[in-house]
């Protein structure tokens, strides 16, 4: 119940919600997921970005800090993997939708990026809200494995 509280859900609405309605949203989210990868994987960080709200509120937490807003997230990647050799090939794996009524879903998954000199990944929690723009992370807990 905490969950479903803190997304803004309560219980009844998902109940309600039909398995063809769930996999319809699933299928959405899985989509923005597709898009993002293959941003990533033609070097447009932008692109990549599409898949997250464009508001100051976004979270992304990974390693230890905490970063706010759309901008600055997107500017932490764009430091973090300024050339096509740091960004690699990404791979998202083992993606598990649940959505939790029909305007928040939460994403789990891992993340690998294939590069000519390593394999960085981890794992990683998305919480989706369908906005205006459609569906898109609000919040992103991403962790990375050792290295390999």
């Amino acid at each position: 119940m905490l969950i479903l509280g803190w997304s803004g859900c309560d219980s009844a609405p998902q109940e309600r919600m039909s398995e063809e309605e769930r996999a319809h949203i699933r299928r959405e989210i899985q989509a923005v997921m597709a898009a993002q990868v293959a941003g990533w994987n033609e070097g447009d960080i932008a692109r990549f970005m599409e898949g997250y709200a464009r508001s100051d509120s976004i979270r992304f937490a990974s390693g230890g800090t905490v970063t706010y807003g759309w901008q600055t997230v997107y500017e932490r990647y764009r430091r973090r993997y300024a050339t096509r050799e740091a960004m690699g090939r990404l791979i998202f794996s083992d993606l598990d939708v649940q959505v939790l009524c029909p305007d928040a879903a939460i994403v789990f998954g891992r993340w690998e990026l294939q590069r000519a000199e390593d394999r960085p990944g981890g794992l990683f929690t998305l919480l989706f809200r369908k906005t205006p723009a459609g569906w898109r992370i609000v919040h992103d807990h991403t962790s990375a494995a050792s290295a390999r």
